[in-house]
């Protein structure tokens, strides 16, 4: 059972990190950003290149490594759209009074460009590494991928707990696409197709006979998508989970708030978030100002 703990602990651990790191970077001056973005893309390229190596080799010790190094790719992702790198054309606040459907569409293009780009990087690693015995950084990416979107749309459909206060300020705009209620009918369904897949991995994992290479490598996927799935009860359980992450956003208010955003010739800017937020809930209700993790909706890399 030390063969499983270890990958468990080692998952909780990468994500736990890699959570904060992107958290701290984040918070730091606006004049910091060019510096994290040019580390974590160097970081990027030996990531990717190193992911190649090791998805040949099916050794216990490949599968942490294509695991961490999945991980790195992805907060890469992350850094890039919560520091404005890569986002989408459309930059301001939902129009009041927006369908459902508007509201979708304009969600989709503030964020387009990086969607692509995710898409883009899923390609090139599933090509890298296809036909290779480790598939443990594929995997781990795919599942990454998977539950941000499956959070996203459990944020926009509505949620009580919207993290919005964790957005950097040029990306508040965000908030105004999102409802926040009780609860919506999709946040069930993700949890519970989600839950499944992570029984059955690990039923695989703990069955006899399979290598310790796969046992490390369905536990350690599997641990991550149960911590995507804590994520999602993070949206509706009254519960502080930035609790976990003090040492990340303790940073000083006073060195990380950056000038007022501009404003274009119409006026628009972040501080006419409030009044161009789109109707929220059946009452109206208006989520307050403020902003989630890179959360990510991303609320982590994971």
């Amino acid at each position: 059972m030390a063969l499983y703990g270890l990958a468990v602990l080692y998952a909780l651990l990468v994500w736990w990190l890699s959570t904060g790191v992107v958290l701290y970077l984040n918070r730091l001056p606006r004049r910091t950003y060019r510096w994290s973005l040019l580390g974590a893309t160097l970081l990027l390229v030996f990531s990717l290149s190193a992911l190649v190596g090791h998805s040949a080799s099916a050794e216990v010790g490949d599968a942490y490594l294509a695991f961490t190094y999945a991980v790195l790719i992805w907060g890469w992702l992350e850094m890039t759209y919560f520091m404005g790198w890569i986002t989408g054309p459309h930059k301001h606040p939902c129009p009041v009074g927006s369908s459902n459907w508007q509201r979708f569409t304009l969600a989709v293009q503030v964020s387009l460009y990086h969607e692509l780009v995710v898409v883009g990087l899923a390609a090139l690693i599933v090509w890298l590494t296809w036909g290779q015995p480790n598939q443990v950084g594929t995997w781990t990416y795919l599942v990454l991928w998977w539950m941000r979107w499956s959070a996203k749309l459990n944020l926009f459909f509505g949620v009580p707990n919207l993290n919005e206060d964790w957005l950097p300020e040029h990306l508040r705009l965000l908030v105004s696409f999102i409802k926040k209620k009780p609860i919506n009918l999709l946040f069930p369904l993700s949890v519970t197709v989600a839950t499944v897949v992570v029984a059955l991995l690990m039923e695989r994992a703990l069955s006899t006979g399979v290598s310790d290479f796969s046992a490390v490598s369905l536990t350690l996927i599997a641990t991550l998508l149960a911590l995507g799935i804590l994520e999602h009860w993070f949206l509706v359980l009254p519960l502080a989970d930035s609790a976990l992450w003090k040492w990340a956003l303790r940073a000083d208010a006073e060195e990380s708030v950056d000038p007022p955003a501009e404003t274009g010739d119409d006026g628009d800017g972040i501080e006419r978030l409030v009044a161009e937020r789109c109707p929220l809930g059946e009452r109206g209700d208006q989520a307050p100002p403020g902003g989630g993790r890179p959360r990510p909706v991303v609320r982590s890399p994971t």
